[in-house]
């Protein structure tokens, strides 16, 4: 509550909690969580590594976790120092996103059939995803009230609770209009509903499946490259630099809170001219 963290973020830190708690009692079983140290954490973290084999972004997650367990516990005084104080967090691979081509996210907006309100329902979604570089979970998180067809925005709730205003574009906005015209009130049935973008089942769509309908697309269209749930914020926010975008203004539209964040993209960007030159420069 007192960061705005999201439901998605608090559910990880919970399972990362429960893990640590549940190590503790075959490790340490007389050690409980409010009598834990630096040693046990470092154990933890040696454990995750070793013989869990995990990668460094998800031990950084662990770690954060209990900074945040711990840090709350010497607050409320039910510890007197804190166990996390002295430990780094991992150091973690600067790798570029992998993203799509402008013709490869052409394949994968026309894959979903028009003709049905499910893939009329389903071209919408994608094509407001990659208008907005929204993030998957606030895409269906989306309430009809949030879209102002007249301005062409959409009002977003992202990390933190902050809110922004982000601009769709005429092609979204055209497949929104005609989601919102014939697909929403059939699959509805004439049923009121808050939600944007819902089921056949009269229910509002969750992450988890709309990621599953993507993965179904991209397989449809012969896609061979590996997607993740970013992969559609990648090529929104790359294609944006790649034309000339100012990085103030992706930051802005994605919503991050530190540049930092979104300077990624100028890397990808000058990967892609790499490329490029080398393709085609004689001497490349």
């Amino acid at each position: 509550m007192e960061d705005g963290l999201s439901r998605n973020t608090l559910d990880s830190y919970r399972r990362d909690l429960t893990q640590f708690a549940q190590w503790l009692v075959t490790q340490y079983p007389e050690c409980g969580l409010y009598q834990v140290d630096a040693v046990h954490v470092q154990g933890w973290l040696a454990y995750l590594y070793g013989t869990r084999r995990i990668k460094s972004r998800t031990a950084g997650r662990a770690l954060s976790a209990l900074r945040r367990f711990y840090r709350h516990a010497l607050r409320e005084g039910r510890i007197a120092g804190d166990p996390t104080l002295r430990i780094d967090s991992p150091k973690l691979p600067r790798a570029l996103p992998k993203t799509l081509s402008e013709s490869d996210v052409e394949h994968l907006l026309d894959a979903p059939d028009p003709q049905t309100d499910l893939g009329l329902r389903d071209r919408a979604m994608l094509e407001v995803l990659y208008a907005s570089g929204l993030r998957v979970s606030e895409l269906v998180a989306l309430p009809l009230s949030g879209i102002a067809l007249d301005s062409g925005v959409v009002r977003v709730t992202g990390k933190g609770g902050r809110e922004r205003l982000v601009p769709i574009g005429e092609t979204a906005l055209d497949w929104l209009q005609r989601y919102l015209t014939k697909a929403r009130p059939a699959l509805l049935a004439g049923q009121p509903h808050g939600s944007l973008f819902v089921t056949r089942r009269k229910q509002p769509m969750t992450r988890q499946a709309f990621w599953y309908l993507v993965k179904r697309y991209a397989l449809k269209t012969g896609l061979q490259k590996t997607l993740s749930p970013h992969t559609l914020i990648h090529a929104f926010a790359t294609h944006l630099v790649n034309h000339g975008a100012d990085l103030r203004v992706v930051q802005l539209l994605l919503g991050h809170a530190d540049i930092s964040t979104t300077q990624i993209y100028t890397h990808v960007a000058r990967e892609r001219l790499r490329q490029l030159h080398e393709k085609h420069h004689p001497r490349g």
